[in-house]
């Protein structure tokens, strides 16, 4: 069983080097103070914050079970930044991101995951599968697999979709009851043959101590909402019990996996 004391570093971005124009959030390629490049994903950016908090309990999550991530580490953005870039959106975006964000390890040469190039084998498949379940990943398909393949080994990258529940936030209970119906669009949903297998797997790593300490690196200022009344300790229970009640009843999600596959196949 791997052990999993998640620790995240703080970085500060000393070189803008470029716009990754891919989808609304506009992430950016920077250099940090570690001399590492970084994809830094904005809290000023469309789904602010909360695309934030998704990346990382996601990514750590997908750590905790094994599975490859580029590192994520909180970046601080000076007020500097939005001041000298001439593009206006982007100067826009840089002002509204000021203070703490999120950055991946940038992986240099790789290349984006083709299914029809790469074959998965189903063990792996059926941990992708199951951790896109639990998440509620929508954003692993076909069309946008967020998936690399670097080393010739095949990373996981872009989990902001993830844990949708948290935009509305009132009915988290009934939300963390439902099978993924999205699952039958999961590029990887043929090779997953092994789903029963790696659920078994995955609650004995998954234990309540684990998520908290997951969720326990959620930043207060990520979790100061005005629609939200909860204090910021109160909203990273309500993630630590929407993913354990999840865990708890994965036999759904599970079970509606199963079922899409065999439609699949």
């Amino acid at each position: 069983m791997p052990t999993h004391q998640p620790e995240l570093r703080t970085v500060n971005v000393t070189r803008y080097a470029k716009p990754l124009r891919e989808g609304g959030s506009l992430p950016a390629l920077v250099e940090a103070d570690d001399d590492f490049l970084y994809v830094l994903k904005f809290r000023g950016a469309g789904q602010g914050a909360k695309a934030l908090i998704a990346e990382l309990i996601a990514g750590e999550i997908a750590r905790l079970l094994g599975l490859r991530i580029p590192e994520i580490v909180f970046v601080t953005l000076d007020e500097a930044f939005g001041r000298t870039e001439p593009d206006e959106e982007i100067q826009d975006l840089l002002r509204a991101s000021e203070g703490l964000n999120l950055g991946l390890h940038y992986l240099s040469g790789s290349i984006t995951f083709d299914p029809l190039v790469t074959t998965v084998e189903a063990k792996l498949a059926s941990q992708i599968v199951w951790l896109d379940c639990l998440v509620t990943n929508v954003d692993r398909t076909a069309r946008n697999t967020n998936m690399l393949i670097w080393h010739k080994e095949l990373w996981l990258i872009d989990h902001g979709a993830s844990l949708y529940f948290h935009h509305s936030w009132d009915n988290w209970e009934a939300q963390s009851q439902r099978p993924f119906v999205q699952v039958k669009d999961h590029v990887l949903l043929p090779q997953a043959s092994e789903l029963r297998a790696v659920d078994t797997e995955y609650h004995a790593i998954l234990t309540p101590e684990r998520i908290q300490a997951i969720v326990s690196l959620i930043p207060d200022e990520w979790l100061t909402n005005e629609s939200t009344p909860e204090s910021a300790d109160e909203q990273r229970q309500v993630y630590a019990r929407f993913l354990e009640a999840r865990l708890a009843s994965s036999e759904i999600f599970v079970n509606a996996a199963i079922d899409a596959r065999h439609a699949l196949i």
